[in-house]
């Protein structure tokens, strides 16, 4: 099995190497992000088994490298390894197309586990584009557009309009919008999601003649499974 490791700290990515080997895995090493995306990408197709990556790196960061390979329809698998531990920066990275984080310092044994996992997991088929008519959403690529115009939306909006598209066709009430878009627990002013009905439609209505969104009375808002 073959890992290509990212990481910057020098003496960890040899340590890595070092522990993985024992164990039977060929390493390839990167200590920037610049390095670490151009082997990834460069060496034949599926010559690596699972990609560790540290998000902190210097010249293009993990999450960078992440989406970008996740934007050309490369699909190893990716172990996300970092001191960082908040639970945004873990949706951040599933979000990106990780399959997996672990947090600094971790076991070896728990990283050899996981490796494994994900090897016999293999590499994941593309995610389905949503479509709803001509709107489109790519949850890999992380693109909206209404034909071949591409849309900007903030990840909010992205979030919220993936909910929406999978669920096209029928009435989603306030509180599973923010069940599902924010989190469970969500203690701000639910007239939030009004807010961010408004810019969706705004971005991918309104330029287009279009009202793909529709306000159910006495239900929430539901997307036209015909795009508007």
């Amino acid at each position: 099995m073959r890992v290509l490791v990212v990481e910057d700290e020098v003496e960890l990515a040899e340590t890595i190497r070092d522990g993985l080997a024992a164990e039977g895995f060929t390493v390839d090493l990167a200590h920037n992000g610049i390095d670490g995306l151009w082997s990834a990408t460069e060496q034949p197709h599926g010559a690596y088994d699972v990609l560790m990556l540290d998000i902190m790196l210097p010249g293009r960061n993990g999450y960078e490298i992440c989406r970008e390979l996740r934007g050309r329809g490369i699909w190893t698998p990716v172990l996300m390894l970092t001191a960082k531990d908040g639970e945004y920066d873990q949706a951040d990275a599933f979000d990106l197309g990780a399959d997996d984080y672990l947090i600094k310092p971790f076991s070896f044994v728990v990283l050899i586990a996981r490796l494994r996992a994900l090897v016999r997991r293999g590499a994941p088929e593309r995610p389905a584009v949503l479509r709803a008519g001509d709107l489109s959403l790519d949850p890999a690529a992380r693109r909206v557009a209404r034909r071949d115009t591409p849309i900007a939306v903030t990840p909010r909006e992205f979030a919220m309009l993936e909910f929406l598209l999978r669920h096209a066709g029928q009435a989603m009430t306030k509180t599973a919008i923010l069940e599902n878009v924010w989190d469970a627990h969500f203690a701000g002013d639910p007239n939030i999601v009004e807010v961010y009905i408004g810019y969706l439609r705004k971005k991918i209505d309104h330029p287009f003649g279009r009202a793909a969104i529709e306000t159910v009375r006495g239900s929430g808002y539901r997307l036209a499974p015909e795009g508007g």
